[in-house]
């Protein structure tokens, strides 16, 4: 009974490392072995190595992919897929919780907020009544006065 006693601590300790470790390795592993088998023709891919392609043909364990604006076939293997890339929009794609989902909408007002054109601010004082220097006249008038100097001075 003494030794069932030490042994138990190791016991448990296998027992996590199987369930915290392994198991989850193991279910990644059967879906992205999944995905690299549900690959068709048609189909655009990242692989392994950041490279962008659409699958013009299937083999067994080879696929050859077409990249590029001048369309250059490279052939790889099935293994070397890192993802298949959806045509799915973002907007289609809906949040879990609605947690997730109210962070979204304040980045998105920030946003909006951010990329306000300039020239809606300058509206926005004009209407208020302060006074705001045109761009133009400032850069003018400086221009005009340098002119007249330098005329005076070939007068002269």
């Amino acid at each position: 009974m003494e030794t069932l006693y030490t042994f138990m601590p190791l016991l448990l300790l296998i027992f996590i490392m199987y369930f915290l470790l392994i198991r989850p390795q193991k279910k990644r592993e059967k879906q992205v072995n999944a995905m690299r088998s549900s690959i068709k023709v048609g189909d655009q891919i990242i692989t392994i190595g950041g490279i962008y392609g659409t699958v013009v043909r299937l083999r067994d364990e080879q696929l050859v992919i077409q990249v590029g604006s001048d369309k250059t076939k490279l052939e790889i293997t099935r293994w070397a897929v890192s993802k298949v890339i959806t045509d799915e929009p973002m907007a289609a794609r809906t949040p879990k919780t609605k947690k997730d989902a109210e962070p979204a909408k304040e980045e998105t007002e920030e946003a909006q907020k951010k990329s306000k054109p300039k020239r809606l601010d300058k509206a926005k004082a004009e209407d208020a009544g302060a006074p705001v220097e045109s761009v133009e006249e400032s850069v003018i008038e400086p221009v005009e006065e340098t002119v007249e100097g330098i005329e005076e001075e070939a007068k002269e």
